[in-house]
């Protein structure tokens, strides 16, 4: 344990002109005193640590000394290419590890270079969670990633409508999805989606699994997806658009669905509009999603469909005389 906290120190000291005993002792997550032992210990070792004293004082290397203890781990260097989602990381366990990897780099760097992680860090962010939800960490996120990134088979328990399935699944990756985590995992032959907060128990298993090569991650969530989406839309409605609602379609309903209907449309009539069969998930959905559309869209049929639209732009009329 202490070992790795003097390569750690090294490595931060390497990476930096120099740390204060207080910014040390922040971060190896030690005291000062401590801090000051290490110092010691290392100088007594030959690292040549220098202290200087005073208000302005600190810890540094002196004489351009390089360790050449900047090695990545497989580990390491696969949890740098996540670093970009550093909430993503802490959720799967993975936080130490990347942490441990980028000040490993950051050593590495030329002195030039040290400030270019700060300066990426400043400015690219990836906020995966959606708006207006607190999205949750599923408990058993980490052990699920933790077979994923060892090759690992998993015995696992899983609610299926609320009823518990159990299953040895191959789990192959993990995709985060506005908050939402899923596992993309074979079993009996066939790969299959798995939404992870749903999952009861997860064991992994001693055997590991060999990868099948063709397997591509994010082409099969793509697929994947688009199924989904697809299956949800179980009715059809008829909607006149004018130019304006025919080009924010996309943008209030299922965008695949919105985008072949309006390709699919016969020309535009004598007002500009045109006329399109939209697949929807719902009556009570397609009416929330084109009312957003106001004026720019006409419900023509189902008729119930369209009298609900009638009966809002009235109180809507009533509202605003």
């Amino acid at each position: 344990m202490r070992a790795a906290r003097l390569i750690k120190m090294v490595l931060l000291l390497q990476s930096r002109p120099s740390m204060t005993a207080g910014e040390l002792a922040r971060e190896l997550e030690v005291s000062e005193r401590t801090i000051t032992r290490d110092a010691q210990a290392l100088s007594e070792a030959g690292v040549p640590v220098y202290a200087n004293r005073g208000r302005s004082g600190g810890y540094r290397l002196i004489g351009g000394y390089r360790t050449r203890l900047t090695g990545l781990a497989r580990g390491e260097a696969e949890a740098l290419f996540l670093s970009g989602v550093p909430g993503a990381l802490r959720e799967m366990g993975l936080d130490d590890i990347s942490s441990a990897a980028r000040l490993k780099v950051s050593a590495a760097l030329l002195p030039s270079l040290r400030d270019a992680p700060a300066a990426a860090a400043q400015r690219f962010h990836l906020d995966a969670p959606g708006w207006y939800q607190e999205p949750g960490t599923p408990e058993l996120l980490p052990a699920v990633a933790e077979a994923v990134w060892g090759d690992r088979l998993v015995a696992a328990r899983y609610l299926r409508k609320d009823v518990e399935v159990e299953r040895e699944l191959a789990p192959y990756g993990l995709v985060l999805k506005a908050g939402v985590w899923y596992l993309c995992a074979a079993t009996e032959g066939t790969f299959r989606v798995y939404r992870i907060e749903r999952f009861t128990a997860v064991e992994p298993l001693q055997e590991r699994f060999s990868r099948e090569e063709t397997f591509d991650l994010p082409a099969f969530w793509e697929e994947r997806a688009a199924e989904f989406a697809r299956s949800l839309l179980h009715t059809e409605i008829e909607v006149r658009l004018s130019p304006e609602g025919a080009r924010r379609l996309p943008y209030v309903a299922d965008r695949v669905a919105a985008t072949e209907a309006v390709g699919a449309a016969a020309p535009a009539d004598a007002e500009g509009r045109i006329t399109v069969t939209l697949p929807v998930e719902s009556e009570e959905v397609a009416y929330t999603q084109l009312l957003t559309l106001g004026p720019d869209a006409e419900v023509l049929a189902p008729d119930t469909l369209r009298r609900r639209f009638a009966e809002a732009a009235a109180r809507m009329r009533d509202l605003y005389r």
